[in-house]
């Protein structure tokens, strides 16, 4: 691997660096890089570090940016709708509320956790850390708070919901005269301070600068004569029995019992994923008359009011992905099992896409709240939820537990291609 070593010194990055590839498992040495560079795995060619131009101010002035739009998304109108005489407002919370009463309180939290909860807690510990590390004498917690911000990047879809709301405003327009509240004009600005805030945030240096400051968990002092790994937290490599001396996640050269975790995830997201297309994800009331919406159907509703391109965006999102990803991983256990060496580094570019492309299912689950909320005018119009929602939305959650659960560092392991 060839890499340019930084020309200047820098407290916050040490010149040489055992790295491990969480994508292959290779252990190497990474030197400093400049600013503005990336180093990347020789054997797989994952990326192991962006080296950003500002570590650290950057990402903390785009996460307060990121808090106070939250805020305006939370406070001013979202959506309103007029239909028959009859008009109806929602904010950020009605979708969920609506869901609950509907006895749909599954749903009802799945939305508020990624719409909600998840993106707040994150921008708010991205912030609360970067802001600690400008202390002279930062709170010990400080790691603890990063790892958990990392951990939540999976679940916070506030993207996602933003697409969830164009497809369901081009379902409503179709039966009422929608108005957009400031609130989405926010959310959209969200989505993009969110993007930019994961484009400019440096973890590898935060992490350094946690050290620097001498912020770290260090109850481990390992054992000398252990085999090294590296923390699926943080990136250290060290020869820690218990916990990272970083981050203090738990030691673990290899995520545990990832195949029969990962199998079990699978197995239960393929027989739920029958019932999710089988029955009805909604049912819609027009002036007494009631139609259930399967996930295709609604796919056909789109194309057939001419939105070819939110049509074939739902169509991947909803029906392509979650099937990929149960066919994806499925191949990548068996090869696994079989031992195979064919094709490792394009089996791990597979499971790259497949980690990261399971959330965008969620479209149609952000689509049925914001519908259930708005259109709810009695024997005029009405949309409620159906069977058919719970099941699918169990389904992406258990595809993305399921891909978070396989270790794909086990198949260059079984290739052989890693020591013991």
């Amino acid at each position: 691997m060839s890499l340019a070593l930084a020309s200047h010194a820098d407290p916050l990055h040490v010149p040489l660096r055992l790295r491990e590839c969480h994508d292959c498992g290779l252990i190497q040495r990474m030197p400093a890089l400049p600013r503005g560079a990336v180093a990347r795995c020789p054997r797989c060619n994952a990326v192991l570090r962006r080296r950003r131009v500002d570590p650290a101010g950057r990402a903390l002035a785009l996460a307060l940016t990121g808090l106070l739009l939250f805020g305006l998304a939370l406070t001013q109108p979202f959506l309103s709708v007029r239909a028959y005489g009859i008009g109806r407002g929602m904010s950020m919370f009605t979708g969920p509320v609506a869901l609950e009463q509907h006895g749909f309180w599954p749903l009802a939290l799945a939305v508020l956790v990624t719409t909600l909860g998840a993106p707040i807690a994150r921008l708010a510990a991205i912030a609360y850390v970067l802001a600690g590390l400008q202390l002279a004498r930062p709170p010990r917690h400080l790691y603890a708070v990063f790892r958990w911000a990392e951990w939540l990047d999976t679940w916070a879809m506030v993207e996602v919901f933003l697409l969830g709301v164009f497809v369901a405003y081009t379902r409503l327009i179709a039966i009422a005269r929608v108005d957009v509240g400031a609130a989405v004009y926010a959310l959209g600005g969200l989505a993009l301070t969110v993007a930019a805030v994961d484009s400019t945030l440096d973890r590898e240096a935060v992490w350094r600068g946690l050290e620097h400051k001498g912020v770290v968990a260090g109850r481990d002092p390992g054992d000398p004569s252990g085999p090294l790994h590296g923390c699926d937290s943080c990136g250290l490599v060290s020869r820690a029995t218990r916990a990272c001396p970083r981050c203090g996640a738990r030691a673990r050269p290899r995520k545990p019992d990832s195949i029969a975790r990962t199998w079990a995830l699978l197995l239960a997201a393929a027989i739920l994923y029958v019932p999710a297309n089988l029955l009805p994800v909604m049912s819609v009331t027009s002036l007494g008359l009631s139609e259930s919406d399967t996930i295709l159907s609604g796919v056909v509703a789109l194309a057939d009011a001419g939105m070819w391109p939110l049509a074939a965006l739902v169509f991947f999102a909803s029906i392509s992905v979650p099937v990929l990803k149960l066919a994806g991983l499925t191949w990548l256990l068996l090869a696994t099992r079989r031992r195979s060496a064919a094709g490792l580094q394009r089996r791990t570019r597979v499971y790259r896409v497949v980690d990261s492309v399971g959330r965008w299912s969620m479209i149609d689950v952000f689509m049925i709240s914001i519908l259930t909320a708005l259109v709810r005018m009695g024997f005029l119009a009405s949309v409620s939820p159906g069977p058919g929602a719970v099941s699918f939305c169990a389904v992406v959650i258990l595809t993305i537990l399921a891909a978070n659960s396989f270790d794909p560092r086990l198949m260059w392991d079984a290739a052989g291609r890693n020591p013991a």
